[in-house]
This record gives structure tokens, C-alpha cells and sequence, in this order.
């Protein structure tokens, strides 16, 4: 059977009575006529099906430090190929992809890749592990874990950055093939979800509270903060008691610094002290890994040992410049167990990013 790349088969979707066709990838729930496309963009209903418009095309493809991501404690100092597509299933104000992720350009898909040769290009260059990355992957999940499963037979590592606004359903199967994600936990309000982000804050705790107890996916959360929507010092102790009640506290948590982009342009830069504070607040409220993002500090960017209190992993934006681990992540000065995922020594890959042309091999 010759499939059609630019409409990828889907199942995640039903009729409905007055005729439309319901998307039931997230909690949007898009119901479509002939033609139309969900908010995402990149999922569309044509021969009363939803397909979707971008399997096998990229926004471009970069080998990244896995510290970027963030993910601290995920095979540290590792080189991962890093990629997106185009369009997203939120309306975040302050989106600081939007070029991607906003894009309703398939020019902005420049980049043309099967799974295979994604897989192929990760081996040979060097990276453990692949990430859906700068928009979110639960929209173009058949292509992510198709890439998985390529990745997966070469030892590679699939990583998903995610905003967590996915069906329970979906939810399921696109987990299943992923080894690590970080979790954008925007805020802790409804409101801002809402007011800001055009989706609801319920679904993202039940998609991270999945993953803590129902998968083995290693997670990391992220919330940027931004002055006077999500940075109160009340807001920021909700968010760490619910993680500490609900995940317990060997999640890692990283809060990064807001700058002014999309449609917040007049919203200032978040001050490193704002980030500080939510640190500061994590820790007091019994979590083990907190960190400061998008920001100079050495501190905040390293990983300490919630027994004896040495500094396990020292980090200088994505530099590891000392690392007491065991391969198997056990500090050097106590023995205690650092929470995550450690395949022997650290790597050395650096801050370096690095844009390539991913080869097709056929």
C-alpha cells in the first residue's frame, strides 16, 4: 500500500451526529468538517478521516546538549538530536518557539526525514538519544513514535518535551515509547491556563501524576515564570507542595527565566532573583532537585545530595564542570542513590549546538 505522507492515517478520532469528525488527541477536542484543520494544524479532516499533514517533515534538525532540554539527570553531559514540526494544540501568549510552533506554514517544514533516517542520523552522529522538541509532540505522535521505535532498535533514547495536554487514550500509547520527558508545567492556576495558555491545568497534573505512577518515562517538570502571572511566592509553594503530595520529591523541578516574546512583549524579563526564590521555596517544601533556568547560575544549575549535602553534579550554564557520580548515580561521598537515569560516566558534549542536515538514505 502506497501511504500518503502528507495525510498519515490517524485513529484517534470519532463521528459525531451533526456530522463533523471530533479529534480525540487532546482535551481541545476539534470538531471538523471537510477541510478543516484542528488548532494544532497539523491534524486535518479530509475523506472524512483526521489525518495527519506532517509525518516525515521537520522545522530542522540540532544536536543539543541533553541539559537543555532541560533534563539534569537524564544520561548527563549526552549529545541529543533535537527536532520539531510545525503548529501546536495550545495558544500560549508567550510562546518563545512561535515561529514553529504558531507557524501555519508548511514552508516552515523544511526539512524532509523518515523515522529510519532520523535513527540512522542519531547512531552516526554520536547522540544517545532523540527529542521532540519546540513544538509539542502529542500532535504529530504517529511520526514521534514511529521514531521511537526506529531509535529504540539502535539503543537511542526517545525524549519528549511536552506541555502534557493530551487524552488519557493517546496518552497511553505515545508514553509507552518514550524514555524521558520534561513536562511544561506552565502554572498553577486555572486562570492562567485559561487566560494565557488556552487549555486547563487538570489535564496536565493528570498526565504528570500518569507518568509518575502508571509508566517508567524518567521526568523532569519545567515552569517559567513570569513577572506578575505565575510568580507569587503563594503560587510557586502550591505548585511545589502538589508535587511533593502527589509525585513525591525526586522529581526534578526547573524554574527559567520569562523573556519578552510573541504577543507578552511588554511583559519584562523575569529578575534572577524571582528564580532564586522558587528554588529556595522548592527546597524548603522537601524537594530534592531544584533548579534555576535561562539564567547564569552556578548554583541553581547543579545537582546536590539530598542526604549529605555535596554538590553532585556542578554545572555552569550546560557545562559539566565536576561530577561526583558512580555510573549507576550513587554519590561518591555518601552512597546515596541520586534519583534519575546514569549509564556510566558523565559526557562531555558542552554547550555546543550544532544545526545539521539530516541524510536521507533513500
Amino acid at each position: 500500500m502506497t501511504i500518503n505522507y502528507n495525510a498519515y492515517p490517524t485513529k484517534y478520532w470519532h463521528e459525531l451526529d451533526d456530522g463533523r469528525i471530533q479529534c480525540d488527541v487532546c482535551p481541545r477536542e476539534c470538531r471538523l468538517h471537510e477541510g478543516q484543520r484542528g488548532l494544532c494544524f497539523v491534524r486535518a479532516r479530509q475523506n472524512n478521516t483526521v489525518v495527519l499533514t506532517t509525518y516525515g517533515r521537520s522545522s530542522g534538525f540540532c544536536i543539543d546538549p541533553v541539559e537543555k532540554k532541560p533534563l539534569n539527570h537524564f544520561l548527563p553531559g549526552s549529545a541529543v538530536l533535537s527536532f520539531g514540526t510545525a503548529g501546536c494544540n495550545l495558544a500560549c501568549k508567550f510562546c518563545q518557539n512561535w515561529d514553529i510552533s504558531k507557524s501555519r506554514e508548511i514552508d516552515t517544514l523544511g526539512s524532509r526525514a523518515m523515522p529510519e533516517d532520523v535513527a540512522i542520523s542519531a547512531q552516526k552522529l554520536g547522540c544517545q538519544s532523540i527529542a521532540f522538541t519546540y513544538n509539542d509532540p502529542v500532535i504529530f505522535m504517529e511520526y514521534a513514535i514511529d521514531i521511537a521505535k526506529a531509535c529504540h532498535e539502535r539503543d537511542i533514547k526517545a525524549i519528549a518535551v511536552s506541555a502534557g495536554y493530551i487524552q488519557p487514550e493517546p496518552r497511553r500509547e505515545f508514553y509507552q515509547y518514550m524514555d524521558a520527558a520534561n513536562i511544561d508545567l506552565k502554572a498553577f492556576t486555572e486562570r492562567f491556563y485559561r487566560k494565557i495558555c488556552g487549555g486547563s491545568l487538570q489535564n496536565i497534573l493528570d498526565t504528570l501524576v500518569y507518568l509518575k505512577h502508571e509508566t517508567k518515562v524518567w521526568f523532569e517538570i519545567t515552569t517559567l515564570l513570569i513577572p506578575d502571572e505565575n510568580d507569587s511566592s503563594e503560587e510557586i509553594t502550591a505548585e511545589c507542595k502538589w508535587i511533593m503530595d502527589n509525585l513525591g520529591p525526586d522529581v526534578p523541578v526547573h524554574f527559567t527565566a520569562f523573556h519578552p516574546d510573541w504577543k507578552m512583549l511588554d511583559i519584562p524579563p523575569t529578575p534572577p532573583s524571582t528564580l532564586i526564590r522558587a528554588r529556595e521555596i522548592a527546597i524548603a517544601h522537601g524537594l530534592h532537585y531544584a533548579f534555576t533556568g535561562n539564567v547564569h547560575n552556578t548554583n541553581g544549575d547543579s545537582t546536590y545530595c539530598h542526604q549529605c549535602g555535596n554538590c553532585l553534579i556542578q554545572r555552569d550554564w550546560y557545562q559539566i564542570l565536576d561530577y561526583q557520580l558512580t555510573d549507576s548515580g550513587q554519590c561518591n561521598y555518601c552512597g546515596t542513590q541520586c534519583a534519575g537515569v546514569f549509564h556510566g560516566p558523565a559526557g562531555h558534549w558542552g554547550r555546543k549546538r550544532i544545526p545539521i542536515q539530516i541524510r536521507v538514505e533513500h
